[in-house]
């Protein structure tokens, strides 16, 4: 049995604005980045998603097979594919309007132990697929360690305390919870930062992890906490930057033998030097996917 990380989550495709008056279309949506950046880190992976057979569709397909991204199961389980129109501001930072639907098909896990499940953004809050996606998560963690990237999208699920709720579910059935200054703000906006990273430790997970932009990065764990600072970079744009960060909190952790459920109570007691190396080495991920258009993570080549 090969083992792997199974990502679950939407793939849907970027039709970018830039600031200049340009269009294009990038493959994206943040479970495709996060699977397309571990593939990129020669890590095997397998995705459950869904797309359709259309011009989005293809474009998906075609851009997963060429990055080496195997799928999980039928993706045609929607009657088109989803797509967002990013809008780029001067700085590089890009604003969302969405078009999307999902639902699941039933996983595919033939020749293959996930070792870690992967999770983020709408595919962990938004019916009728978050409900697959939340049983799939409680069904595996016996045999992976299950990590989450919050990746909040106000524009389409709202905020207030229905989706509070639907994060912390998903956030109570994780080890490794990632979330982003903006996540934090607009899930929890009477709590600072470390109190809304502390509030989500506390339902379970063995760490927390915060990305501040250009301010870098912190931890929250049972062991302890700490900073890390952003690796200086030219910014292109930010999408795909959270979903690189994530991508290589995974790849670090498995570079280090902590893979599987076996592992679990060592990743909860991983000291500081061990948390401040693995972040350190996503800011250094992150940094290179910024540096150019689009969701475009770095390969194991690049970082090395």
């Amino acid at each position: 049995m090969e083992h792997v990380t199974l990502v679950v989550g939407e793939a849907l495709v970027d039709v970018v604005r830039r600031a200049d008056g340009a269009t294009t279309e990038h493959a994206g949506g943040s479970a495709a980045n996060t699977a397309v950046a571990l593939a990129r880190l020669d890590r095997p992976v397998r995705l459950l998603t869904a797309f359709a057979e259309d011009h989005y569709g293809r474009l998906l397909a075609e851009h997963l097979a060429a990055a080496g991204v195997s799928l999980a199961g039928d993706p045609g389980a929607v009657d088109h594919t989803s797509s967002a129109v990013a809008t780029l501001g001067p700085d590089g930072a890009a604003s969302y309007v969405f078009d999307l639907q999902w639902r699941l098909h039933p996983v595919d896990l033939s020749g293959v132990d996930p070792v870690f499940v992967h999770t983020s953004s709408l595919a962990a809050v938004l019916a009728p697929g978050c409900e697959d996606v939340a049983a799939l998560l409680a069904r595996l963690a016996d045999r992976a360690l299950v990590s989450y990237d919050v990746n909040a999208r106000p524009s389409v699920t709202g905020t207030g305390p229905d989706v509070v709720a639907a994060v912390e579910r998903i956030a109570a059935l994780a080890d490794l919870v990632k979330a982003s200054d903006e996540d934090l703000e607009a899930l929890y906006p009477e709590l600072s930062r470390d109190e809304a990273a502390h509030r989500l430790l506390a339902l379970g997970p063995a760490v927390v992890v915060v990305t501040e932009g250009g301010e870098g990065a912190f931890w929250v764990s049972r062991s302890g906490a700490g900073r890390v600072e952003a690796v200086p970079v030219t910014v292109a744009d930010t999408i795909g930057a959270g979903d690189t960060f994530g991508a290589a909190l995974i790849d670090a952790l498995w570079e280090r033998g902590l893979t599987g459920a076996a592992h679990r109570d060592t990743l909860a007691r991983l000291p500081e030097e061990e948390w401040r190396g693995i972040l350190g080495f996503a800011a250094r991920a992150a940094a290179v996917t910024v540096s150019r258009p689009g969701a475009d993570p770095p390969s194991r080549r690049e970082l090395d």
